[in-house]
């Protein structure tokens, strides 16, 4: 194909090939020139968990007993309760008889949940006063278990 007939386009991707080839090149000469291990900084790790240059105080330092750490979730005491599990108080914001889903807002937080006919255990209307628990869905916490008061 003569060079008249090519687009620019296709003449703009050649000298971008050409332009990364010797990039690749140089690099490859670079790496040459400098054997592994030459061409990389030490990092050190500050007691905050940061990134730094500078070698750590050997003064700070603190000795940790292994069997202290602490792996996962800590274990519940007796008679400790789960939040979720406790019944909750709050007002019908609005629920959808036809649709079968509403909103109750919590007395003490002022958050909304969602709430779907199959959580009832009382038939609810708007602005009616219920009990209930929470339960993780698929999009954040529902209410279950609702109870007109």
């Amino acid at each position: 194909m003569a060079k008249s007939q090519q687009t620019f386009n296709k003449i703009e991707k050649e000298k971008q090939r050409a332009k990364k080839r010797e990039e690749k090149q140089k690099k490859k000469e670079e790496r040459k020139a400098n054997p592994k291990g030459s061409d990389f900084d030490i990092a050190y790790v500050d007691e905050f968990g940061n990134l730094t240059d500078t070698p750590p105080d050997p003064s700070r330092k603190i000795e940790v007993d292994a069997e202290d750490i602490v792996l996962g979730v800590p274990k519940k005491e007796e008679g400790e309760q789960e939040d979720t599990k406790k019944d909750k108080e709050g007002k019908v914001s609005f629920f959808d008889h036809s649709k079968g889903f509403g909103f109750i807002i919590d007395d003490n937080t002022q958050e909304k949940y969602f709430v779907h006919v199959s959580g009832l255990i009382d038939e609810i209307d708007e602005n009616d006063r219920v009990t209930y628990e929470l339960e993780r869905g698929m999009k954040g916490m529902n209410a279950v278990r609702v109870k007109k008061i």
